[in-house]
């Protein structure tokens, strides 16, 4: 009821604050020009106070105020029923004179004053100026102005001859301010209320007695208001603390623990705001300067709070003992529940200041200071030191108990933080701009995070980028439900339609910069409305994520990179004990003992960055995010617009939305980034949400590679199944292995998308193409041979094998990176033994050191590749065994089958043979080097294919490295070893003797001769049979020739012009003249049966 009433206007002069202040300034001047305090003195006794209505002929009703009352008998207990609820009897004149004397602690009768032992404040010239205008008025609501004015120019400072006033003067507060005094005055206001609405009266006179009330109210509550304003237009003493500062004791003690709500106060208890006084307190002071200057009062109740949590040099490692940010954190979210004051705090200059850097973002605008509370040791040194000092010695439930105590304080600080942007969104239209505003602000002015390398001291920092990030993520939540009944909601054209964030410099999906601009100045000229606030938050979240977790994720790579060489760097510093007993002996002990530090300074660093990237909290909002994301994206580019309810239908249509090809590629590329973090370092957190989605987003771009145009990205969606396939824990094919062995949407489209992408990344354009393809490959390898044992996969398999064309594209760029990846592995082993024979030889230690720190740093290098080849060699080779079991016709074409014999006949001669001496090195292991399981495998292709006729025509025809003794070798190890089985070496030897049959008919054939240049294929030097002229270059090859050429390079031989199958002409007439040749040959008796394969497929492209 109070409530309601107290939205009445001002009344009076009051309206206007600085009306109010002018004329109390003008009396105080009229004062000062006046008699002296001595004629005052002289004057004062003639001038009687009309002393006022005295409540004891008014009889008090038998329950009014009994223990205030030393003359009240007790009632009789029994009464009769019907009297019960009987309302009490009102007298408003009493109530009003009694009411105003205790809530402003005046009176105008001295005798008042010495009765209560002078705590009540006698105005002893207001009393004479009252009587001399009217001796019968009392006290009453109508002279409370003055009333106050009296009050608030009393000074105990005051100087007097006059004997009386000197008396008062001596009975006030010696430091008690002009706000204290007023909130003193509010809480006895608030106490009055209370206690007249207990008393059983009329609802008529509770009305009538709270108007009286609220008015009392509106000059308190004025008063106050213009003190924090101006504190000087009082007499009552001015301090350093005065004003603004008055307001920051009652507001931190909110926060428990705090010594400074006592800060600046000399009052007492009764005249100092609670904790429970605050926000009524505050709403009082919110509704009467709403549109009267709010901003004024409270902006430096606002401006002292931040400088408080900026001053706090401890962060979040303060103990909140000296108030430090967090009592200051609660007054703001105190303040900011009020609906007026969050509005006025978005309207401050310090809200979103112009012409700022991105720098000084947070130590400058008004939310920056608390939102760079973070844990990174950059800007927050004393955390690490603090928590995380000498890391190494550190045990994992020391670590577990230091992460929980500071991403619980996170978690108060981002949750304080999220409650003040939510107050202001809330507080209106006007106030939600400037958040969102502010929000885009930031995104605006880091675009620099994004950058490869950025110098941290230009742009904001991780901790105040994450910190805002988790406040969008909140807002995120109301929209993502879990039927995505919201998502239709999102604007697909918001960069188009909004001028919010300006992402003209960011690479797009599948559009050019151009055609980006040329479609958003047409989206423009539309009109078509501003996006809504959900498609802002969206935007601005990603955004967000984009420069300031994903970023954060990226330093912290950098640092596991950096801190594992350090550790290389210090074990091989240590290894050398040369300097030991050598005068340098003092300065590479130094040495080591700074690379030590540096050492222990980036751990301290990497556990820091644990505490935040690892939060459960953080995590489990942005899978909530991402999740939701993923299900937009499959959802815009779905033909039905249907997904999730009916599962995206895939591959998508070759025309490509517009709406998807214009985002901003970071969409999908923090998609990426997020979940291969996620699954290295806390693949758990995906129990709970985002494996299905995350299945369903990589199987839908991956069958359509073509949405998106940077092959780096595309790599990365196959690196997150390879992640998710590792196994960890309990889970031996990783966090995602189950997932992909049973969503239909994986057992339909996981094979054919890896096959494809196998052939795909072959060549990406970029510099680098040449090893990126083999990290690609090795993670296609690992994933398929993790879900190699399920049947599905193995029928979706053979349904994308009866494409052959596709396929042999795939089996010719396994058999050639098998061809490579052993050929290289070999010989890098092989010159790791030399080095090794040569380190261990007599006369290494005397040669010089710096001869031999170059051959170490040789050797080195060596170890490093050999490891790395023979990696992807055991994988490739794993896959061509699995391949050739499944599906033989594309390993039979002549484009691939000749070549894979001579590849095996070699690896063959190389593990079994003379050479393989070569190969034995120490510590093997090391190499990740296993050479019974790469006999094993390749001898497993042999017999994979030991059934087709064309394969055994072309191990026959292999001249360079096959030997039946080769075979013969391996049968026997095989069997010693236990590498085969018994009918598998009896298998291996027949196929062993069909080639040997197969070899002597080779053997009988006569030769051709001299054949003439024009004949030869100028690429592989054989007869040609099936000429073809090339459309740029004019160069005649053989079909075979060129379409083997093709499955690895899409390009012209001779002048690497784009080419395919199709553009080939034949050269009818060469095929003539060489078939006419043949023909003269077979004449003269020259056996020319040369087996000709060339004919029996047809590749596409």
């Amino acid at each position: 009821m109070a409530d309601q009433e107290s939205t009445n206007p001002p009344s009076g002069p009051l309206t206007n604050p600085q009306a109010d202040a002018d004329r109390i300034r003008l009396k105080r001047l009229a004062k000062l020009q006046s008699s002296t305090p001595s004629s005052s003195a002289t004057s004062s006794p003639s001038r009687v106070e009309t002393p006022p209505p005295k409540p004891k002929p008014i009889p008090p009703p038998s329950s009014k105020r009994p223990d205030n009352h030393p003359y009240a008998a007790p009632q009789p207990i029994h009464r009769p029923a019907a009297k019960v609820n009987t309302p009490l009897k009102f007298d408003y004149a009493s109530w009003e004179f009694e009411t105003i004397g205790k809530v402003l602690n005046v009176t105008l009768k001295k005798s008042e004053a010495e009765n209560s032992q002078w705590t009540m404040v006698w105005l002893k010239e207001l009393a004479q100026e009252i009587a001399s205008e009217d001796p019968t008025l009392s006290l009453n609501v109508d002279i409370v102005d003055r009333l106050l004015i009296a009050r608030l120019e009393l000074s105990p400072d005051a100087v007097t001859d006059d004997v009386e006033q000197l008396q008062v003067i001596k009975s006030l507060p010696p430091r008690q301010s002009a706000f204290e005094y007023l909130t003193g005055c509010w809480k006895r206001l608030q106490s009055a209320r209370s206690s007249l609405l207990r008393r059983g009266y009329k609802p008529d006179d509770i009305t009538e007695a709270i108007a009286t009330l609220d008015k009392m109210r509106e000059l308190i509550v004025s008063y106050a208001g213009l003190c924090l304003q101006d504190p000087s237009m009082f007499a009552l003493p001015v301090t350093q603390d005065s004003g603004a500062k008055e307001l920051l004791p009652p507001l931190l003690s909110l926060s428990t623990g705090s010594p400074l709500t006592s800060l600046g106060s000399s009052s007492t208890s009764s005249s100092s705001l609670d904790p429970s006084d605050i926000e009524p307190f505050i709403s009082d002071l919110a509704q009467r300067f709403e549109n009267d200057g709010l901003e004024d009062i409270l902006g430096g109740v606002f401006k002292e709070l931040v400088d408080l949590i900026r001053l706090d040099a401890q962060g979040l490692a303060s103990t909140g003992s000296d108030g430090g940010w967090r009592a200051a954190l609660s007054a703001i979210e105190a303040l900011t529940s009020v609906k007026s004051v969050a509005s006025i705090m978005t309207r401050l200059p310090e809200w979103n200041p112009r012409a700022i850097t991105a720098a000084f973002l947070e130590h400058l605008t008004l939310i920056g200071p608390p939102a760079r509370l973070s844990v990174f040791l950059r800007e927050w040194p004393r955390i690490a030191e603090t928590y995380f000092s000498e890391p190494e010695k550190r045990t994992q439930v020391d670590i577990d108990s230091t992460n929980k105590n500071l991403r619980s304080t996170l978690g108060v600080l981002q949750q304080s933080l999220f409650s003040i942007f939510n107050s202001a969104v809330r507080a209106g239209v006007p106030s939600r701009e400037a958040v969102l505003n502010y929000f885009a602000m930031v995104v605006q002015l880091n675009v620099k995070r994004g950058g490869m390398q950025v110098d941290p001291a230009t742009v904001a920092s991780d901790g105040y980028m994450i910190n805002l990030q988790t406040s969008l993520l909140r807002f995120c939540e109301p929209f993502m439900d879990a039927k995505y009944s919201k998502i239709d909601k999102v604007d697909p054209l918001y960069f188009a339609h909004s001028s919010r964030l300006d992402i003209s410099e960011e690479t797009r999906v599948k559009a050019t910069a151009d055609e980006a601009k040329a479609f958003e100045e047409a989206e423009s000229k539309r009109g078509a409305p501003s996006p809504n606030f959900i498609s802002d938050i969206f935007f601005l979240t990603a955004a967000f994520n984009h420069y300031g977790l994903i970023r954060t994720i990226s330093t912290h790579h950098d640092l596991e990179k950096h801190i594992d060489e350090i550790q290389q760097h210090l074990e091989r510093i240590e290894g050398d004990r040369s300097f030991i007993g050598t005068p340098v002996q003092a300065q590479a002990e130094a040495a080591i003992a700074r690379v030590k530090k540096g050492r222990e300074k980036i751990h301290m660093e990497l556990f820091a960055y644990q505490v935040q990237l690892l939060d459960p909290d953080l995590i489990f909002r942005t899978i909530s995010y991402t999740t939701f994301l993923m299900t937009w994206l499959i959802r815009l580019v779905d033909p039905k617009k249907q997904h999730p309810t009916v599962t995206v239908s895939l591959p998508l249509p070759q025309e490509i939305p517009v709406a998807f090809r214009m985002l901003p590629e970071y969409l999908i590329e923090d998609i990426v980034e997020f979940y291969i973090f996620l699954i290295r370092h806390s693949p758990q957190s995906l129990d709970l949400a985002g494996k299905t989605e995350l299945i369903d987003f990589t199987m839908t771009f991956l069958s359509s590679t073509g949405y998106i145009k940077n092959p780096y990205l595309k790599a990365k969606l196959v690196q997150i199944l390879f992640f998710g396939t590792l196994p960890y824990g309990r889970e031996r094919l990783g966090v995602l292995g189950a997932m992909l062995n049973t969503r239909p949407l994986a057992l339909k489209h996981l094979m054919p998308n890896l096959m494809s992408f196998y052939v795909e990344v072959e060549q990406t354009g970029a510099h680098s193409q040449f090893y990126d393809k083999f990290d690609a490959r090795r993670n296609i390898a690992y994933i398929l041979k993790a879900v190699w044992d399920n049947p599905d996969h193995r029928e979706a398999l053979h349904k994308h094998a009866n494409n052959l064309s596709s396929f042999v594209r795939f089996a010719n760029l396994l058999m050639n990176d098998a061809t490579y990846l052993l050929d290289e592995s070999l010989g890098k082993l092989a010159e790791i033994r030399e080095l090794q024979l040569e380190m261990e030889a007599p006369e290494w230690s005397s040669r010089p050191l710096n001869e031999r720190q170059e051959r170490e740093r040789v050797f080195r290098t060596a170890e490093n590749q050999a490891t790395s080849y023979t990696t992807l060699g055991k994988s490739t080779v794993a896959l061509l065994k699995d391949f050739t079991a499944i599906s033989k016709a594309p390993f039979m074409t002549p484009e691939i089958v000749d070549r894979l014999a001579a590849m095996l006949d070699y690896n063959l001669d190389a593990l079994v043979g003379p050479r393989c001496q070569n190969l034995h090195v120490k510590n093997m292991d090391k190499y990740r080097f296993n050479p019974r399981q790469l006999l094993s495998d390749i001898l497993q292709v042999y017999l994979n294919l030991s059934d087709q006729p064309e394969f055994v025509r072309a191990v026959a025809g292999e001249g360079r490295s096959y030997d039946k003794r080769l075979f013969e070798r391996a049968a026997a190890i095989a069997t010693k070893r236990a590498l085969k089985s018994g009918p598998e070496i009896e298998q291996l030897m027949m196929f062993v003797s069909k080639v040997e049959e197969t070899k002597l008919l080779l053997e009988a054939e006569e030769d051709l001769g001299d054949i003439p240049d024009e004949f030869l294929d100028p690429l592989m030097y054989t007869i040609m049979r099936d000429p073809v002229r090339l459309p740029s270059s004019k160069a005649v090859v053989d079909r075979s020739t060129i379409k083997a050429h093709l499955l690895s390079d899409i390009t012209d031989p001779f002048n690497r012009s784009p080419l395919s199958l199709e553009d080939v002409t034949d050269d009818t007439e060469l095929k003539q003249r060489i078939d006419e040749w043949l023909a003269e040959k077979r004449k003269k008796g020259v056996k020319t049966d040369v087996p000709d394969f060339s004919l029996q497929m047809d590749v596409d492209d």
